[in-house]
């Protein structure tokens, strides 16, 4: 971005990337955007290991809607003795009381519970005997709660997005880097079946070269926006009423990112960002007579374009708006198949060109492909993924097994430091380009350089 362009920042976009809106001089705020879009990381924390921890001791913090989901998966976990819930925090007592109903009732045991203060959850990482955080609060406070467990000498795995700002982001990628501790985002979308399947294949050849991919987070979420109650003070949908762009970009991002190898060997460059008219949410909060949720200022639909370095493209949509059925898309192109996902559907090249009735393969062919090329870590969990399917179908179950496993095994996380922050900044990018007219916004590198050497992502080792 060029002097002249941003000279016209308002004070909303300064807002997006973490910088205060009192700023008065122009000047200041692009000399502060420019550093925080060209700073630089070390690269530390890049296949990071840690010393084996045989039962990890864990500490929840939130146990909202969110957190009452997490805290079952840990049932299998917690029973061959791979980890422990030692303490649990809320701002609401009876949240925490949920919380240890369920250990007492399947485990017979409870957590030290801590509540009624905003700042109560310290305490929990202030613990000497806590290993890791699990952090499942709104937004804006996973990094302050990640950034001061990993100063107290945990790990942490935090709710997406884990950084709120291009600011938060440095600061998670410098403090991880310092501390040298793990510091994940817990994008459960990248353990589902049908993304380690498509996953597996691509690794297997199936796709041949990556082209172009989709992904989306489309979600009709209005009647949660507007209860008042589903969001602890209704939380969720003050975003959309200060600010426009893709506020939830991981869903989509985080498994097409492992398709690409995004982070081993190429990493995102440069994303345009665009939104729609606002309609559906503010027609929706009139027929509820909210007319403090009616002046909404994010449009219902985001499209955000982003191109690689190595000239991939990536098309990533966000609309919690509109009356449509939920979809993240899953589209894949290589230069030998294609897959589309919502329902999952398999393209697969003829070794002849066939200018006559491009069709997606039929329920036998795509069943042959589906079990010839179903991920091992799928089929080796299916029992506990089966029991465990309350949590989205069981892939939070497997995302808790592998975060639990490796550091039970003293491995590297599936999901890193850079990872977490890359696929979470593209949200105040998408806001910062929405908020230029749709410019096109320079991808900071947070990952020191090492986004070049080539490596397979995590998510394909057996642990």
């Amino acid at each position: 971005m060029n002097r002249k362009d941003f000279l016209s920042l308002s004070s909303k976009a300064a807002l997006f990337l973490g910088l205060s809106t009192t700023i008065s001089c122009k000047e200041e705020t692009l000399e502060k955007t420019n550093s925080l879009l060209n700073k630089t990381a070390k690269g530390t924390a890049f296949g990071l290991t840690t010393p084996k921890i045989d039962n990890v001791r864990v500490g929840i913090i939130g146990a909202g809607n969110r957190g009452q989901t997490l805290i079952q998966m840990f049932d299998w976990l917690v029973k061959n003795n791979h980890a422990t819930v030692v303490a649990i925090s809320d701002l609401r007592k009876e949240k925490t009381d949920k919380l240890n109903a369920h250990l007492k009732k399947t485990h017979n045991t409870t957590a030290d519970a801590y509540f009624g203060n905003p700042d109560e959850w310290k305490k929990v990482a202030d613990r000497d005997d806590i290993d890791l955080l699990i952090i499942a609060t709104p937004w804006e406070m996973h990094t302050p709660m990640a950034l001061y467990g990993m100063e107290k000498g945990k790990h942490v795995a935090s709710e997406v997005p884990i950084g709120y700002t291009l600011e938060d982001c440095w600061k998670l990628v410098e403090t991880a880097e310092r501390t040298q501790k793990h510091c994940m985002m817990m994008e459960n979308c990248c353990f589902n079946g049908e993304e380690l399947w498509v996953l597996n294949m691509v690794n297997q050849g199936v796709f041949g070269d990556l082209t172009h991919a989709e992904g989306a987070y489309i979600h009709d979420l209005r009647k949660h926006l507007l209860d008042e109650t589903y969001y602890e003070n209704q939380w969720r949908i003050k975003h959309h009423l200060k600010k426009d762009g893709n506020f939830y970009t991981t869903h989509g991002l985080g498994p097409i990112s492992q398709y690409m190898n995004i982070g081993r060997g190429d990493t995102y460059d440069h994303v345009v960002s665009m939104s729609s008219r606002e309609k559906s949410l503010s027609d929706a909060a009139k027929r509820a007579n909210l007319p403090q949720f009616q002046n909404v200022k994010c449009g219902d639909m985001n499209t955000t374009m982003i191109k690689t370095k190595l000239g991939k493209t990536i098309m990533l949509q966000f609309d919690v708006h509109s009356g449509r059925p939920y979809d993240r898309l899953n589209t894949v192109v290589g230069t030998k198949a294609v897959h589309e996902g919502y329902p999952s559907k398999l393209y697969i090249n003829e070794e002849e060109l066939a200018w006559w009735g491009h069709k997606w393969l039929d329920d036998e062919k795509y069943t042959e492909y589906r079990e010839k090329y179903n991920h091992p870590l799928w089929a080796k969990l299916k029992t506990q993924i089966s029991d465990n399917s309350v949590g989205h179908g069981g892939m939070d179950f497997v995302m808790i097994y592998r975060l639990i496993r490796c550091l039970n095994k003293g491995l590297p996380l599936d999901i890193n430091v850079y990872d977490s922050v890359l696929w979470s900044a593209i949200t105040p990018l998408s806001e910062l380009s929405v908020a230029q007219n749709s410019s096109s916004i320079k991808v900071p590198d947070f990952t020191g350089g090492t986004w070049k050497n080539e490596n397979k992502t995590e998510m394909l080792r057996d642990i």
